[in-house]
C-alpha cells in the first residue's frame, strides 16, 4: 500500500449555490475511477469536510466520464448573502479535497498518470 494525495488520482472542479456546494471529481484512468467507487465514499468526504459540511453528502457516479459529482448540502454558512464567512463559496472545496491522503494499492500508482481508452 501506497500513501498519497487524491491529487495524484484526480483532478477536481467545485462549485456552489446558496448553502450548497458541489465537487466534481475526475479520475485520471478507469482503474483509478474503479477504485475510487469504493475508497472514495460520500462518508469520506463528510467526514474529510466535518468543519464546514453539516448536513448530507451526497455522491453521484459518472462512470462514463471516471468522474463524481459530491454534493454537500449546509455547507456555506447559510450562503453568500447569509454568512459571515469571509469567503462563502464552494470553489475553493474541489482544490481541498485534492489534499485527501489515501491508502491505495501500490499497483495502483502504475496507472495513476495513464490514460486509457
Amino acid at each position: 500500500m501506497a500513501i498519497v494525495k487524491l491529487q495524484q488520482l484526480a483532478i477536481a472542479r467545485s462549485g456552489d449555490k446558496g448553502n450548497i456546494s458541489n465537487i466534481g471529481i475526475m479520475a485520471r484512468s478507469r482503474t483509478i475511477y474503479l477504485y475510487l467507487c469504493e475508497a472514495l465514499t460520500a462518508e469520506v468526504v463528510k467526514a474529510y469536510f466535518k468543519e464546514v459540511a453539516f448536513g448530507t453528502v451526497t455522491r453521484y457516479m459518472l462512470p462514463n466520464l471516471n468522474a463524481f459529482n459530491f454534493v454537500l448540502e449546509d455547507s456555506l454558512g447559510g450562503g453568500g448573502t447569509e454568512t459571515l464567512i469571509t469567503d462563502a463559496q464552494g470553489k475553493v472545496y474541489g482544490a481541498g479535497l485534492l489534499h485527501l491522503k489515501m491508502d491505495i494499492p501500490s499497483e495502483l500508482l502504475d496507472v495513476a498518470y495513464m490514460t486509457e481508452s
